[in-house]
């Protein structure tokens, strides 16, 4: 069958007009990352027929990926995240325009990377902490919005940095940080409501030592259609999406939606009482027997 765009996604339009839908079609979305929810936004944003694509990843499959990551089988395994994300995205859209970076990126790249770009999207591993706070900083630069939507248990928590608005920086209060203090406090940032630590079950899972933690394939695909309607709005400019100091966290486990202001980012008083709590967790092992006492 031969593709034809305005058919592909014809069923589109209703909730966009078809000016709308060619305005889709000639936006470029940058995505740092390409595992949980890297993944998921390169495939939705495809479906909605976001005609370019700026991919970064460095990383292979492995069988760890699989409960989470939509681009992780048993035919991907050992396989770059890059090259199999670039053929699905491909396969919904024999048109789309994707540049990659393989290597990742860098100081050295950033600026290539974010070229011509009308929307960033955030989905860089947890602890990336420093080359994340330079693709933020840049895209402040550069007056690019960005976009974070964190797969925390079975719940999403979004992030909306406006080109004018609060910055990353102002909000989260990284700088002059030891990077474990910097990593507890992106932690109470992304989920200040904090709506999945009632049900986190074995709190041993949680090792910031180790850099890993516990996570669902269900969060991520939640992240994935909050993060396409965030990008939708801000491309079209329709409807109001709340920028930081405001954040959102939708729990589909406790079946809740949550919207937090936090003025002053992490200095906010709510914040610091927070980061009190998150702390301990970054005592590594020792954060499964703080946690149950």
């Amino acid at each position: 069958m031969q593709f034809d765009y305005a058919r592909a996604f014809s069923r589109n339009i209703g909730w966009v007009t078809e000016s709308e839908q060619a305005r889709l079609r000639n936006a470029r979305i940058a995505i740092a990352g390409l595992g949980g929810v890297g993944g998921e936004h390169s495939l939705v944003l495809a479906r909605l027929g976001i005609g370019k694509l700026v991919l970064a990843d460095f990383d292979e499959f492995d069988l760890h990926n699989m409960n989470r990551q939509a681009g992780a089988f048993m035919s991907t395994m050992g396989r770059t995240k890059l090259d199999t994300i670039e053929r699905m995205t491909l396969d919904i859209n024999p048109e789309i325009q994707v540049r990659k970076f393989p290597s990742g990126i860098d100081l050295n790249n950033l600026d290539e990377f974010l070229e011509g770009v009308d929307v960033y999207v955030d989905a860089l591993d947890f602890f990336a902490i420093d080359i994340r706070r330079q693709v933020f900083a840049r895209c402040r630069e550069k007056g690019i919005p960005a976009l974070t939507a964190a797969p925390l248990g079975m719940s999403t928590a979004l992030l909306y940095f406006s080109a004018d608005g609060m910055s990353f920086e102002d909000y989260f209060k990284l700088e002059g940080h030891t990077k474990d203090e910097q990593l507890a406090r992106f932690a109470v940032g992304l989920s200040p409501a904090m709506l999945n630590r009632s049900y986190l079950v074995a709190p041993e899972a949680v090792n910031f030592r180790e850099k890993r933690g516990p996570s669902t394939g269900m969060a991520c695909a939640l992240c994935g259609g909050v993060m396409g309607t965030a990008v939708l709005k801000v491309l079209l400019g329709r409807g109001a999406l709340r920028p930081a100091p405001w954040a959102m966290q939708f729990d589909a486990y406790g079946q809740k939606l949550k919207f937090t202001w936090r003025p002053w980012g992490n200095s906010n008083p709510l914040q610091q009482l927070l980061l009190m709590l998150v702390r301990p967790l970054l005592r590594g092992k020792d954060a499964g027997s703080k946690a149950k006492t």
